[in-house]
């Protein structure tokens, strides 16, 4: 039985089930073309939010993080012209104030006026690798976590939907622990290295009110263990994307958390 609600000190991080766990041979995965990079461009407002060019979303800080889980509903791309759009979301560790990612998560994104869905994973700067043993679908529901334990992270990502799941070891040098994530973002990079357009992903929904998951959007650090909302106050950052000349799409996330401290939702702007 997964307990909905951790106390804030001293809890013991409860992880939800995943069914049908890969050990990841390579034939499940294949480098994927783009990257999810840390935070671009960030501005903190000093008020509990910011804004970045890249990331949409809620962060935590602290330190020693060991745990972050997520969930979210799989949005419909809207692809209405030619061009190509893209749009990641995803839950992780690290990258809003250090320099690597370790992170897992799905795509909606648009090959010219073709949608595409598709899960992946990427342990920042190492390149992105898509899970081609799940097929994702929009409305799925998934579940997904980073763990470090010893000195490796561990994602695991699951489509509850049709029950299917993937898990991934990797060690990641440097990375700090000094934050954890629950993010849409417009990935890299253009032939310049700039932040690829957004697509329009219309409202993504994260968290347990909106999924039915469990123990979603927690994480655990040295000192607290639980959801988003039972952090102290000053640690936890809404983050907005603002336009950028490569990617002048705007993604804006709830002004506040559910009262379980669980959910938001983020929505497409152009």
């Amino acid at each position: 039985m997964i307990t909905k609600r951790l106390g804030v000190l001293g809890a013991i991080a409860i992880l939800p089930a995943f069914a049908q766990v890969s050990s990841a041979p390579a034939s499940m995965e294949k480098i994927a073309p783009r990257q999810h990079r840390p935070i671009k461009d960030h501005v903190d407002n000093g008020d509990g939010t910011s804004t970045s060019t890249n990331w949409s979303g809620y962060a935590v800080l602290g330190s020693s993080f060991t745990s972050a889980e997520g969930s979210w509903v799989v949005p419909t791309a809207t692809c209405s012209s030619s061009g190509d759009l893209y749009a990641s979301f995803w839950v992780g560790l690290d990258g809003y104030s250090s320099s690597t990612v370790e992170q897992t998560g799905t795509d909606s994104d648009c090959d010219g006026k073709t949608p595409s869905y598709y899960a992946w994973y990427e342990f920042y700067p190492h390149p992105s690798y898509e899970i081609t043993s799940l097929t994702i679908k929009p409305g799925d529901r998934m579940s997904a976590k980073v763990v470090y334990s010893g000195s490796e992270f561990t994602i695991t990502i699951e489509d509850v939907t049709t029950g299917k799941s993937y898990s991934k070891s990797s060690r990641v040098s440097g990375a700090a622990r000094s934050s954890a994530e629950w993010i849409a973002e417009a990935p890299c990079c253009t032939g310049s290295e700039g932040i690829l357009p957004l697509a329009d992903f219309g409202t993504v929904l994260f968290g347990e009110d909106s999924t039915g998951v469990t123990g979603t959007n927690y994480a655990t650090d040295s000192t607290t263990s639980g959801a988003i909302g039972a952090f102290p106050a000053a640690d936890i950052e809404e983050i907005n994307k603002v336009a950028s000349s490569t990617s002048p799409q705007l993604s804006t996330c709830s002004a506040s958390l559910s009262s379980d401290g669980t959910s938001f939702s983020c929505t497409w702007a152009k």
